[in-house]
């Protein structure tokens, strides 16, 4: 017993035996089962976690409860935080698509508009003038607009300079558009190409149909301006010129008939701009600047090769179609032969004078 008590008294006490109850050794047989009944009771789990059963976890501080109160509050208040940045992505995602449902919707409004309108086959023609009067227009107050910003001599111009200023804008801008429309119908598509089956003479489509009806909505406005301000913005050549084009256009837009001659001979319109350049630079003070020369030789090669060549190849390509040509009505029959003929003749009293100015200009500078 002495030695039982010296082995007790030397084991480590531990600090909480005040709190521990005693050895299930020392006590009854029946003592011993209840407490270990209880004790396999206790380990269940503990609101802070498992306990094991050998010790009990000591009791939280008021510092540790207060940290692991801010803890809480912090992941809850990130949490809080998180949802609500979520919550603010997915509206800001569902506006979003709202946005480009809209969008979208637009777009098929825009595409039905086109096609059931302004590209329906029956009023492609006189919609598209419509469009050729309003660009045209519009050409002519962004000419006006860029000019009196970024030319200083716009403002010193008398108003029927700037009426003709304005004008020549607009007359270049439907030069390039029509000039690019006809090279790529001509040689970019196979619109008009040999290996197709059936006449040349009657192919056609919604685009060509459309290109030519705004270039009949230019010739329309662009003649208006012509007699109205007679013979400020050009003589009778210009009035028989833009009446020839005018008819002949209008007339392969609304049947359907000779649209390959018609972009043959609009190609020549790729001299436009290089003579109201030159009309600009006489009219700005340039005329000794070698901008003014460098254009005029521009200008002498476009028409020979526009306005000279191409129209002997358009003779000859009907020559070679004639055939075909017969097939058209009576009056496109002779627009085909008229008109090409009335203009190659107008060309070349025009290439002479340019030929007799570039001679002329070539003589000063050397």
């Amino acid at each position: 017993m002495v030695v039982a008590n010296d082995v007790a008294t030397t084991q480590k006490k531990s600090p909480f035996s005040d709190f521990l109850p005693p050895p299930a050794s020392l006590l009854p047989s029946s003592c011993s089962s209840s407490t270990a009944t209880k004790s396999k009771q206790s380990k269940k789990p503990h609101r802070g976690g498992e306990w094991n059963g050998a010790e009990p976890s000591p009791r939280p501080t008021r510092v540790a409860a207060a940290t692991g109160e801010q803890v809480w509050r912090g992941r809850r208040g990130r949490g809080r935080e998180s949802r609500s940045r979520s919550g603010s992505n997915r509206r800001a995602f569902l506006v979003s698509k709202e946005r480009r449902m809209a969008m979208t919707g637009y777009k098929y409004q825009a595409q039905e508009l086109m096609r059931d309108y302004l590209l329906a086959d029956p009023l492609v023609p006189y919609s598209s003038v419509l469009v050729g009067i309003v660009l045209c227009k519009m050409a002519y107050d962004l000419t006006r607009v860029l000019s009196s910003f970024y030319f200083k001599g716009y403002s010193s111009l008398t108003k029927i300079q700037r009426v003709e200023w304005n004008n020549r804008g607009m007359s270049s801008a439907h030069a390039i558009f029509i000039t690019a429309i006809s090279l790529y119908l001509v040689m970019s598509t196979d619109l008009f190409s040999d290996r197709l089956k059936g006449p040349i003479t009657f192919r056609s489509s919604v685009i060509s149909t459309f290109a030519l009806g705004v270039s009949v909505g230019y010739f329309i406005a662009d003649l208006a301006m012509i007699f109205w301000l007679y013979p400020s913005l050009g003589g009778m050549e210009y009035i028989v010129h833009h009446t020839l084009s005018l008819v002949a256009i209008a007339y392969t837009m609304l049947s359907g008939e000779g649209q390959f001659y018609t972009y043959m001979v609009l190609i020549s319109e790729t001299t436009t701009p290089e003579i109201n350049l030159r009309w600009f630079l006489d009219t700005a003070g340039l005329k000794k600047s070698s901008a003014y020369l460098v254009n005029g030789i521009l200008m002498f090669v476009a028409w020979l090769v526009a306005r000279i060549l191409l129209f002997v190849y358009v003779f000859y390509h009907i020559y070679l179609h004639y055939g075909q040509v017969m097939q058209m009505h009576a009056f496109g029959y002779y627009l085909t032969f008229i008109v090409p003929s009335v203009l190659f003749v107008m060309n070349t009293m025009w290439f002479m004078k340019i030929l007799k100015g570039v001679k002329k200009t070539l003589g000063k500078w050397s």
